[in-house]
């Protein structure tokens, strides 16, 4: 799994509500059993999103709002297969990040 790929979220208590996970975690670290994710919400089920802070992306002709509030560090067991990536989409990622940590 690379930064930026999206993965089923296996875990039978959220996938419901939580279909999918973006990988945040930079490459530099893949040696560690644990990615650091953020969870994709449906976009009709969040609400309006946040400017600049949670990103509307789309997976499986679906809508998804990257829940950059949530941010997450699982067991690479927790993740399933890939199912995207966002690779073209990675600025808009880190802005948010980067929003989210420095307000800026």
């Amino acid at each position: 799994m690379r930064q930026f790929d999206i993965v089923e979220n296996t875990n039978s208590g959220s996938k419901r509500n939580v279909p999918y996970l973006l990988i945040l975690q930079a490459p530099l670290f893949d040696e560690l059993a644990t990615r650091v994710v953020a969870p994709l919400i449906p976009l009709k089920s969040f609400g309006k999103p946040l400017a600049h802070l949670t990103p509307v992306i789309s997976v499986a002709d679906a809508s998804f709002v990257v829940s950059m509030t949530e941010i997450a560090c699982v067991p690479l067991a927790a993740l399933g297969p890939k199912a995207d990536s966002i690779s073209e989409g990675r600025l808009e990622i880190i802005s948010a990040l980067d929003f989210l940590f420095s307000g800026s």
